[in-house]
Parts: C-alpha cells; structure tokens; sequence
C-alpha cells in the first residue's frame, strides 16, 4: 500500500513539474524556435518580443565591447601622451618620433594613429627621404 501511495504522489509530481516546464518553455521562445518561426514566415507578438530581447542583448554586448580598453592599449596610454606633448606646427615623421620615443618606426606609426584618432594629432602628407609620408602635427 505504502508503495502504492508513493507511486501516485511521484506520478502527480512529475506531472505538476512537466506542466510547470511547458507553462515556462511557453513563456520563453528559443532562438531556435525564433529562427525556425522567421523562416516559416509566421511573424507574431512572441516573435517580436524575441526579436527585440535579441536586440537588447545585442546591445548591451556591443555597450560593453566599446567600453573595454585592451591590455595593450593601457599600455601604449603613456606613450601617447608622449607623442602628443612633443608635437608641434612642424610635422614630424613617425621615424623622427620613433628616434625621440625609442621604440620601432612602425610602433611609432601606430601610435601616432591612435593620437589622431583621439583627435590630439593632425596626420598630413609631407616630402620625405623616399617620397610621400605621412608627418603627425599637433591638432
């Protein structure tokens, strides 16, 4: 008798978990679901709701993707601020302030970007030992 009973209160209660599974999976569309409903073309409210909370996701992702500063970036910060302060009216070459800054010419170019992209440098085409380059003033 006792497993009798036992039995029953199991099966009621694996039937209230499976309806209480279906209440929450119905309140809830997987992105599967949500794929698979687009290509169906069958556009509804659920549809867009997951639409937009993708959206959302989305956002936050790309909110704090922009805000976080890579490791080297921290570490080029004081070298930049270097580069900006010896800059004058007259253009210099990333050669002439990778000599000043000790580090390679192509780091020294890389830097001066960043600086233009801050908007502390102006880049300008200047007459140099083998042609055109590109001479950095400040902005």
């Amino acid at each position: 008798m006792r497993e009798e009973t036992s039995l029953i209160k199991l099966k009621i209660h694996k039937r209230n978990w499976v309806a209480a599974y279906a209440r929450k999976k119905d309140l809830k569309m997987t992105q599967r679901e949500f794929y698979q409903t687009i290509v169906a073309g069958t556009i509804n409210e659920e549809v867009i709701a997951k639409a937009q909370e993708l959206i959302e996701k989305m956002d936050a992702a790309n909110a704090a993707r922009r805000e976080k500063v890579s490791k080297k970036a921290q570490e080029n910060a004081p070298l930049v601020e270097k580069l900006v302060e010896m800059l004058t009216d007259e253009p210099l070459t990333a050669t002439d302030i990778a000599a000043a800054l000790e580090v390679s010419p192509q780091k020294a170019s890389a830097l001066a970007r960043t600086a233009v992209s801050q908007g502390a440098a102006v880049s300008q085409d200047v007459k140099g030992p083998k042609g055109k380059c590109k001479g950095y003033t400040r902005a």
